[in-house]
């Protein structure tokens, strides 16, 4: 049985820094070095809702002995840097409460849609945080690096961080010359149902967004999912929360894709000198 997330304190927009909550889940994949499994996990109460998710480790012997299909019971343990889990232990499937998944339940990400670099960024017609229209065309002429995110996301290490690593590049923009200073920011909601432009506008005002630099930004269902699939970023709905992958992409100023990062590796020196790097 889940126990309740257990707060210490709150020290970042969507989640809740220095605290620990026990969960029961089945393993759906396990990385090769045994850095991380992915998970389909129970509510966690106060924290986030069943969803299916990749765990790090810190010691890779906490699951060296568990297979696709196990079901496991282990510690979450969140930090404002970083979630990993603990204290992993094999427990019978009768002890793993999964909701029933919805037949309404939407993905998205396929291999054959994937742009890959040197590919031109394909149009989209999306709605900024202060509820006026943005475009591909309103960055034509400019480099700027787009990445997603939704405002409700728990894990410290996934939207939070490419938010956080926003703010960073925000700074070295403001700080730049040459082609740096003229680069824009895009970060695009994976949640549109409750990402409206007010909520994006408040996320955007704690991470000191600067709307000359910044953009945060909504739209339809099929907006989103277009550009997702264009970017192969896995995206669905999981019990009231989605469940995501990552990907960031920078834009030359003539609209064609100079770099993809995926997942949440990538840092802001990474980006600064890909754009310094442009012609």
């Amino acid at each position: 049985m889940t126990e309740p997330l257990r707060k210490a304190s709150v020290s970042s927009w969507p989640f809740v820094a220095n605290s620990v909550a026990g969960s029961c889940a089945a393993a759906s994949a396990i990385a090769p070095d045994y850095s991380s499994v992915d998970v389909e996990h129970e509510d966690i109460r106060g924290f986030m809702p069943s969803m299916t998710m990749p765990l790090g480790v810190h010691d890779k012997q906490e699951i060296e002995g568990v297979r696709l299909g196990d079901a496991i019971a282990f510690r979450l343990n969140v930090t404002d840097q970083e979630v990993w889990i603990d204290n992993v232990k094999k427990i019978s499937a009768n002890g793993v409460r999964l909701p029933t998944p919805s037949p309404a339940a939407t993905a998205s990400a396929q291999v054959s849609d994937r742009l890959r670099e040197g590919d031109p960024m394909p149009h989209f017609n999306l709605t900024n945080q202060n509820a006026e229209p943005v475009s591909l065309e309103s960055f034509r002429g400019r480099p700027f690096v787009l990445t997603f995110v939704f405002t409700r996301c728990p894990l410290p290490n996934f939207c939070p961080r490419m938010s956080n690593n926003f703010e960073e590049l925000q700074a070295a923009i403001k700080a730049g010359s040459g082609r740096l200073v003229t680069t824009r920011l895009l970060s695009v909601t994976l949640d549109p149902d409750y990402d409206t432009p007010k909520v994006l506008s408040d996320y955007a005002g704690f991470h000191h967004a600067d709307p000359n630099i910044w953009t945060f930004a909504t739209g339809d269902e099929k907006q989103i999912d277009a550009l997702t699939r264009a970017l192969s970023v896995y995206r669905q709905t999981e019990a009231g929360t989605i469940s995501h992958g990552l990907a960031t992409a920078l834009i030359n100023k003539e609209g064609e894709i100079d770099k993809i990062w995926r997942g949440n590796a990538w840092a802001p020196d990474e980006v600064v000198k890909e754009i310094q790097a442009q012609h």
